[in-house]
């Protein structure tokens, strides 16, 4: 799939033939419009959506709370142009890729704290503990300038609960196929006056003895069942010391046990440690001036059982700590934004140990400047950003510019510059790194029309993000003759789409639909990159009736290949949820879930199982 120009022009014209049927039809709405949405990762400050340019999907706590799903992975993938793969049930390996770009060159933030291992250069989605979330904000497209390397893809921003007010308490316990339990109770407010103290504190637990991970003809395939439990605390303390002056703290730990398949007579497992600490101060430090500080530490601590032989043993911990100095400036309606960030990090790896035997770390000092400005009918954005490290110094840039044409139509447009360094395993494993390799880069554009009004939303993006010095395995090694393989920059990807997302409500009935058609290819080979598909979407309704809602939603995907050689071909799917959910008292409701009705067998990695038809039922107390 090319794109050609008779393609782009039939996506555009149904594009403009959706928003020129909303913008001339009416229906009566009790809904918030989507304008009204505040949206923070897409500027690094708090922003109506209907001043934010770049491409962006906010993930509700009720829609979080009626997807009954087991992990952040699974809420992701019902949303437009994220796919997602995973090694089994929702406790193993997980990947997320976002409009067709790798999973690591996706950036992924817990309170504005980075999550990451610097040796795999990938979240580790499968610790996200799904109960503690508030909501998701996810933004499409390069945002290096903002958030500096591996932002390629875009970013997700997970937010946890924060308190303000009386004293609130949310608490659920559920059950549902394979064995799954889970139960999380949290507890937040706040005190008045002039030193008032906001709080908000949670724990969750969850367990299912899952299924098998592999299937036959995988390597170390075993028939046995392969659970997972994950316990999670967080909390978020802050006080108010003068007037526009605020100190706090927050936290998250996670631990996540897991089993997998590596062999018929052994039972393999790992344990997964994902912490984020932080330390904030916001200052007002004139009426036009706003500095935020934060210290912060994330951890990925990794331990793998696979085996009796020292070879099947591995543990690798990892941190990464950053401190960063946010200032907020307005210039009368407009606003400058400067940011001076320092980061390091670290891993504790036998393998990875540098020539004197110490830990391999990495520091990387930055400085960004953005400007956004609003003139009438125009909205205007520009940021650049220079990263410094050990693979030299990575100058990035992005301007984004919409025109509001009144009646909820807008036009948008952006180019921006992006990268991803290469990551521990990149530059030092014994037999695989190669010390030489440099960042991969990115540059894309992409343009789009936005309809906010008469009851419809609809957002239409067009997106072309051509990314050079690709890292991939090269066999031979050309660098070491040595070495049978290595990473090395060769490749070249091009990264283009067309995504269309509406909603709107119909004769009671809340309506919403994605569709995406994508090319992400590899240049160098002209082949589909892998385990990514060319055609997915997304559809859901909703109906309410007195105290009872219920929904359903079909989730889509084309086929793809499970390998850069374009051999091995996964068939596409087609998936039918279903969700009830009755607030039988202003405090209690009843969630039943069903997910997979037609018990479909698909695979999203070659050989490794999927779910098949599940159901879960939560009773919950408390609004969140």
């Amino acid at each position: 799939m090319n794109f050609p120009v008779t393609r782009q022009a039939a996506a555009v014209s149904l594009a403009l033939a959706v928003l020129a049927s909303a913008s001339s039809t009416a229906f009566a709405r009790a809904s918030v419009p989507a304008a009204d949405t505040v949206i923070v990762t897409a500027t690094r400050t708090p922003q109506r959506a209907l001043d934010v340019v770049a491409d962006t999907v906010v993930i509700t706590a009720e829609e979080i709370a009626r997807s009954g799903a087991g992990s952040v992975a699974d809420v992701l993938q019902r949303q437009r142009s994220i796919e997602i793969t995973r090694n089994g049930p929702a406790g193993n390996a997980t990947s997320v890729f976002l409009r067709g770009a790798n999973a690591n060159q996706v950036v992924v933030l817990i309170d504005g704290v980075r999550i990451g291992s610097p040796t795999l250069g990938t979240a580790a989605w499968n610790a996200v503990p799904l109960a503690a979330i508030d909501r998701i904000e996810v933004v499409y497209g390069p945002l290096s300038t903002l958030y500096g390397a591996d932002a390629i893809g875009g970013v997700v921003q997970i937010f946890t609960r924060k308190g303000e007010g009386a004293p609130r308490a949310t608490a659920s316990v559920g059950a549902g196929s394979n064995g799954t339990l889970q139960g999380d109770a949290s507890i937040a407010g706040g005190t008045t006056g002039e030193h008032a103290i906001n709080y908000a504190f949670g724990v969750g637990y969850e367990e299912s003895d899952g299924f098998s991970a592999a299937r036959p003809g995988a390597y170390g395939y075993n028939p046995d069942k392969d659970g997972y439990r994950r316990r999670n605390a967080n909390g978020r303390v802050s006080m108010a010391i003068a007037p526009g002056h605020e100190i706090g703290g927050q936290f998250l730990v996670s631990r996540l046990y897991n089993q997998y398949d590596n062999g018929d007579n052994f039972d393999a497992y790992g344990d997964s440690d994902l912490n984020t600490y932080a330390l904030f101060m916001t200052n007002q430090i004139m009426p036009n001036w706003r500095s935020t500080v934060q210290l912060a530490r994330s951890q990925d601590n990794q331990f793998n059982l696979g085996g009796t032989a020292d070879w099947d043993i591995s543990q690798i911990d990892t941190h990464q700590d950053e401190f960063s100095w946010q200032n907020d400036i307005a210039i009368g309606q407009d606003t400058l934004q400067l940011l001076y960030a320092h980061r390091q990090e670290k891993a504790d790896a036998a393998d990875l140990v540098d020539e004197n035997g110490d830990d391999r770390k990495r520091i990387t000092n930055s400085f960004a400047a953005s400007y956004s400005a609003r003139r009438g009918n125009h909205l205007v954005d520009v940021s650049a950003r220079q990263d410094r490290s050990v693979y030299g110094h990575k100058s990035t840039g992005a301007a984004g510019y919409a025109y509001d044409f009144g009646n909820g139509l807008r036009a948008n447009a952006s180019v921006g510059t992006s990268f991803r360094a290469p990551t521990f395993n990149e530059l030092y494993y014994p037999g695989y790194g190669y010390q030489d390799n440099r960042p991969e880069k990115g540059r894309n554009r992409e343009i789009g029309l936005r309809y906010d009004g008469n009851g419809y939303q609809v957002d239409a993006t067009y997106f072309h993000n051509r990314l050079t010095d690709m890292l991939i395995t090269a066999m031979p090694c050309p660098v070491n003759p040595d070495s049978f393989s290595c990473a090395y920059n060769v490749n070249k990807a091009l990264l283009e789409g067309f995504s269309l997302a509406a909603s709107t409500k119909f004769m009671g009935v809340d309506l919403r639909g994605s569709l995406d058609w994508q090319d992400p290819r590899d240049e160098t080979t002209g082949k589909q990159l892998a385990r990514r598909s060319k055609k997915h979407a997304s559809f859901g309704a909703d109906y309410t009736v007195g105290t009872l809602k219920t929904g359903a939603e079909l989730v889509l995907s084309g086929e793809r290949f499970d390998d850069a050689a374009n051999v091995n071909r996964l068939a596409g799917y087609g998936l039918l949820n279903l969700h009830s959910t009755w607030q039988f008292t202003p405090d209690w409701s009843l969630l039943v879930r069903v997910n997979n009705v037609t018990d479909r067998n698909y695979e999203v990695v070659r050989n490794y199982g999927t779910s098949g038809r599940t159901w879960f039922a939560a009773l919950r107390y408390g609004i969140r």
